[in-house]
């Protein structure tokens, strides 16, 4: 069994443990958004739960892998069936003449351009994502790396453990620089509290992703088991950092991640935004351009920029998702579709912003009739 999910005991025994803790610390300094709320804490554990079965949805689409699965030509051809037709309706609603008849072509024309346009990269990215995640897992780059087998010694732990934690954080940097790995690791953000329970409202959706491939590292002779390994025990290390109770680790803060520099990357603060991805080191943040120190002149609040307010995990798991949809089906050109999908979420709120004010008609003066001053 999964290391991360036998020590489940302990997440809830934690838990309960600091649900007592600040109930005491409210009743002196009052509430905070550390607090627990139920219907939070449900949405949380069953996030959790959900996390648990997504080896099940990996296992439901190894049919659609590309040159392996038998629907995986099935599905490159819709993706590419998909573009050629959106490009000749795109062609269509620019071409159309200024008739009765041309506005009724361009309409229809629009209409498939928009169911099109959503086929083609929702067939495309899912063949993208199956295809890599078989080309890249750690069985199949074992197979070629094992003649380099490490063993299971100090520099095989040190290569797994370390290999793994920087592999992590560009994968999680990713999550909150391109859109549509945002839409899996939303999730995980979408609480307005902070607390133990929200470490546990984990993606559903992570087959759906194209990740750095962890594999890798077998290919460098780190046995499968070490790597599985080094994963359960970075997602345990991240349970812990997921609290307001402990303010500083002292020196300590300077190399790994801790409750402080976590609760920053979970700010909406400007300060904060996609800051600390590190999973059990903060170097990589230091190394690479991404850390903020929690400060006491900027508290942290928690939740997205745009909060969805519900508890319904149905929405948790899939608002992105429905938001993305939405803006590629709205689009009329390959640039804005593909944009809305790999650009960074916060370019989608800019781009709403630009066509928002493009629809808004300019002001018109009669200055023929002005009087002078």
């Amino acid at each position: 069994m999964d290391l991360s999910v036998t020590v489940t005991p302990l997440y809830l025994g934690s838990m309960i443990a600091e649900d007592r803790a600040l109930k005491k610390r409210a009743a002196v300094e009052g509430p905070s958004a550390a607090d627990y709320l139920k219907a939070d804490t449900r949405a949380s554990l069953a996030m959790g739960f959900g996390s648990v079965i997504v080896p099940i949805t990996e296992y439901l689409l190894r049919p659609l892998i590309p040159g392996k699965g038998r629907f995986g030509r099935l599905l490159i051809g819709t993706a590419v069936s998909a573009v050629v037709v959106t490009s000749v309706a795109d062609r269509i609603v620019k071409q159309a003449p200024d008739t009765d008849q041309g506005h009724r072509l361009r309409r229809r024309a629009g209409q498939v351009a928009s169911v099109g346009g959503v086929t083609a990269i929702a067939a495309g990215g899912l063949a993208l994502a199956t295809g890599t995640a078989y080309l890249t897992n750690a069985q199949r780059q074992w197979s070629k790396g094992k003649h380099r087998d490490l063993g299971r010694g100090p520099l095989a732990w040190l290569t797994a453990m370390i290999g793994w934690d920087f592999i992590y954080y560009w994968n999680h940097r990713f999550m909150h620089q391109i859109r549509v790995m945002w839409a899996i690791h939303v999730v995980h953000h979408s609480s307005e509290h902070y607390n133990l329970s929200t470490a546990l409202r984990q993606p559903v959706a992570s087959a759906f992703g194209v990740w750095v491939p962890a594999g890798w590292l077998a290919r460098l002779g780190v046995r499968p088991t070490l790597i599985e390994t080094s994963r359960a025990l970075n997602l345990i290390y991240q349970f812990w950092i997921h609290t307001d109770l402990v303010r500083t680790l002292g020196p300590a803060e300077e190399v790994l991640n801790t409750p402080s520099h976590h609760r920053a990357h979970h700010g909406v603060n400007k300060r904060y935004l996609d800051r600390n991805h590190g999973g059990i080191l903060i170097i990589w943040d230091r190394l690479f351009g991404t850390f903020a120190r929690e400060r006491a002149d900027d508290p942290v609040v928690y939740g997205l920029t745009k909060n969805i307010d519900t508890y319904n995990v149905v929405t948790i798991a899939t608002h992105e998702y429905r938001d993305i949809v939405r803006d590629v089906a709205n689009s009329t050109n390959w640039k804005d579709r593909l944009s809305f999908v790999f650009r960074g979420p916060g370019w989608a709120y800019s781009r709403h912003e630009a066509q928002r004010y493009s629809e808004v008609a300019p002001i018109e003066f009669d200055t023929a009739n002005l009087e002078p001053m």
